[in-house]
């Protein structure tokens, strides 16, 4: 049975190796040559039996192998072991290489005799290539991370120990290796996260969640913060066990900052769109509202000339143009806050300033409040418009009344100040540079933090309502902005309120600051053209100037005044407002006006100006301005600082009396029931001669063109016909030879921008004017007319 076996055995194992194509199967003898060779042989090695049957194995390995004679050693291995296992690379018949699993066994007869070795190869290349792909990339992994200076990447325990650590994190957080390795990560935390137990709860996030993720500020090895974005995950092997933590932090401190400069930019650009927003509303209705409060104010003010002798009528007016002069302090801090001011800025001393106002801030604190002034040596000058800068004192230290009801200490200091880089929380729209210090501090009650950051919010107070409109601060940081310079405010509950004004200084000298004089109401009779577009304020305005002993022409708009200027009627003064409707600009006219005539003064006058003569917040050089609503005496006062003081030599010739151009023979007074036509087809020139002509006494009446001036003839007797010499249809020569064929005494005088024609070419007695003329001038030729013309009638 056992010999059938055995039988068994010795047939199929030969057929068995013989149908493997997985693996090569062959025999070496002992010396090491291929004794047989199987198909998985021919199929891994690629040679055929009788190719190599008979040759040494040691073929099969490379040169490198063959010269390290590392064949021979694997058969004296397996002799001495029984067997033997190895890897390694093989060469196939054409060369090429394959990563072959070797198993050589030594071969013994029943009765021991050794007679060779039975050896098995297959073919791994594939597990080998997939092996060292993994090596590599594992190994490119380990430089990738250790190369990464841009993030700390390392690996902590489950406990929280730091096992790894790359150049990233070196650099980053200023520890090296060893230095840190084996030590718990909290101390990479800030002493108030770490108290707080925040590395212990990230961890327990990521072990939970399986990863976490924050921001927030750590600590570098020399103490120093940064901002960092974390991130943990939690490290599990197959079977699901935690063994560590792989953590990865950025440094984004410059990210933060460069996120919270554009927030503060995005802040800033949405305050400055308010700002530009509510400064273009409050522009609008600061115009009309002070149109509305300038015609209150004036016809206030003319009823208190008619019947302020009543006590009754007197204090009810002066109640009245008290309210007045209340909403254009609001509409005032309303053009302050959105820095739509017209400034008049000049160099001054604030030291002169501040001493000329000690009076009044006494009277206004009361004696509660005791004022102290410090002054420093040596002040800088400073460009700043001391009216507005006096107003922002007063609202300060009226603020300053308020947080001290029981009484306390006011104190103004001036001093000299560098503001740098070194400036704590320097603004980005505050220059570096030399300013005048300005600090007004009380022992009042102080602010909170809350009513601190919001102190400068227009319409925000702390006051009782009707105790407050909550634009004193803010007018005041709207003002100081204008005039280039810089707020703050220090305060503290309890410990009282300074607030800082930074005001730049100025290299030229200063003037001298003159203290604000009473007004005095002083007229005169100048002629003075008066534009403007709402007729409420016109007529007003005109009314005052009339009681005032002035010559007053008027006009809806630039267009029609410009029209009056180039009538030729004298002008002195052109008192214009600047925002009018129409196609041609106050400043426009102002400019043609004074070309044509250069004598003449302009003074502007507005709720609100735009930027037609006010540029970077300031008022145009050599450019006047009297801002709505004003009162009578401003409106003189300005007035007459213009046209100069009232002399008996420049006095105009009152109604009746002798023209300052005529002879002593001519006759000092309009000629009783002298009657003129004037003839111009421009209206408001026209209206504008026939009203100076009617004012001083003449009997006056107007036509647009020849044919109504022919009818107007026909219906009235006429002495005098003014007339234009360029009409639509027949011409102003025409006009007048048709005139005197009807009546040969009229008498013919041409007013013209041309020349007009002598009485040789005219074929007739006339005289002329040319534009522009005086009303002197015209008074003079139809009185000294009027005197030929009686003379002839005498003889």
């Amino acid at each position: 049975m056992q010999r059938d076996d055995d039988d068994i055995d010795s047939t199929w194992q030969p057929l068995l190796v013989a149908r493997v194509s997985e693996y090569a199967i062959f025999r070496l003898t002992e010396r090491g040559e291929v004794a047989s060779w199987n198909p998985g042989a021919r199929r891994i090695k690629g040679y055929e039996a009788n190719e190599i049957l008979g040759r040494h194995f040691s073929i099969f390995y490379t040169d490198e192998d063959r010269g390290k004679d590392v064949p021979n050693a694997a058969l004296r291995a397996a002799r001495a072991h029984g067997q033997y296992d190895l890897e390694g690379w093989r060469v196939r018949k054409d060369g090429s290489t394959f990563w072959a699993s070797v198993h050589i066994t030594p071969l013994n007869t029943a009765d021991g005799t050794f007679i060779g070795f039975g050896k098995i190869v297959r073919d791994t290349t594939d597990k080998r290539m997939a092996h060292e792909a993994v090596i590599e990339s594992e190994r490119r992994f380990r430089l990738l991370v250790q190369g990464v200076t841009d993030y700390a990447i390392f690996m902590l325990s489950p406990d929280g120990l730091v096992t790894n650590w790359n150049l990233g994190a070196a650099r980053i957080k200023g520890y090296e290796a060893h230095e840190v390795v084996g030590t718990h990560f909290r101390r990479f935390y800030t002493a108030e996260d770490a108290a707080q137990g925040l590395p212990e709860r990230g961890l327990h996030t990521a072990a939970t969640e399986g990863r976490f993720e924050t921001e927030g500020w750590r600590v570098r090895k020399d103490g120093s913060r940064f901002w960092a974005n974390v991130v943990i995950d939690a490290i599990r092997d197959e079977k699901g066990t935690l063994v560590g933590f792989a953590k990865i932090t950025r440094d984004i401190t410059e990210r933060k900052t460069a996120h919270e400069q554009l927030e503060k930019t995005r802040a800033a650009l949405l305050q400055s769109q308010k700002m530009e927003a509510l400064g273009k509303l409050t522009g609008g209705v600061a115009h009309d509202f002070n149109n509305v409060l300038q015609v209150l104010r004036g016809n206030l003010e003319l009823l208190e000339g008619r019947h302020g002798r009543d006590a009754w009528s007197r204090e009810r007016l002066h109640k009245a143009i008290d309210a007045v002069e209340h909403g254009a302090n609001l509409a005032s801090q309303l053009l302050a806050f959105g820095r739509r001011q017209a400034l008049q800025p000049m160099v001054v001393n604030l030291a002169v300033m501040l001493r000329s106002m000690d009076d009044l801030l006494r009277r206004a604190l009361g004696e509660v409040i005791d004022v102290e002034t410090v002054i420093a040596g040596g002040l800088w000058n400073t460009l700043v418009d001391p009216n507005h800068l006096e107003n922002v004192v007063l609202n300060l230290a009226i603020n300053a009344r308020d947080a001290m009801p029981e009484g306390g200490k006011l104190t103004l200091e001036l001093s000299n100040a560098m503001l740098d880089a070194h400036y704590s929380a320097l603004a980005a729209d505050v220059h570096e540079g030399q300013y005048v210090l300005l600090a007004i501090s009380d022992t009042g009650t102080g602010m909170t933090r809350d009513v601190l950051e919001r102190a400068f919010e227009p319409f925000f107070t702390t006051k009782p309502e009707g105790q407050g409109t909550g634009l004193g601060l803010s007018m005041a940081y709207g003002f100081i902005k204008q005039s280039g310079g810089h707020v703050r405010i220090y305060s503290e509950p309890g410990h009282g309120t300074t607030v800082k004004i930074y005001l730049p200084r100025s290299m030229e000298k200063a003037i001298d600051f003159e203290p604000r004089q009473p007004v005095a109401l002083t007229g005169g009779s100048e002629t003075i053209l008066v534009v403007e577009d709402d007729r409420r304020v016109q007529a007003t305005v005109v009314e005052t100037l009339r009681q005032f002993g002035y010559t007053v022409l008027k006009a809806d708009d630039a267009q029609s005044a410009l029209v009056i200027v180039q009538s030729g009627i004298h002008i002195d003064l052109l008192f214009t407002d600047v925002v009018m409707p129409g196609t041609m600009r106050s400043t426009e006219l102002a400019k043609l006006a004074t070309r044509m005539l250069p004598h003449l003064k302009v003074l502007f006058t507005s709720g609100y100006t735009q930027n037609a003569i006010v540029h970077d917040g300031r008022l145009d050089e050599g450019v006047h301005l009297l801002s709505k609503p004003y009162s009578r005496e401003q409106l003189a006062s300005k007035i007459r600082r213009m046209l100069g003081p009232v002399r008996t030599a420049d006095v105009h010739p009152p109604l009746g009396s002798a023209s300052a151009h005529s002879s002593p023979s001519e006759p000092s007074y309009a000629p009783a029931n002298l009657a003129i036509l004037v003839v111009d087809d421009d209206d408001s020139s026209r209206e504008a001669v026939s009203e100076l002509l009617t004012s001083i006494g003449y009997d006056v009446r107007q036509a647009a063109d020849a044919d109504a001036a022919m009818r107007a003839l026909t219906t009235a007797k006429t002495d005098v016909l003014l007339t234009d010499i360029v009409l639509p249809g027949r011409s102003g020569i025409e006009l007048a030879r048709a005139a005197i064929e009807r009546d040969p005494s009229i008498r013919i005088v041409f007013a013209s921008g041309r020349d007009a024609p002598t009485p040789e070419e005219a074929g007739f007695e006339c005289a002329s004017l040319r534009k522009p003329f005086t009303i002197e001038q015209l008074h003079a030729l139809i009185a000294a007319m009027h005197g030929s013309a009686k003379k002839e009638g005498g003889t």
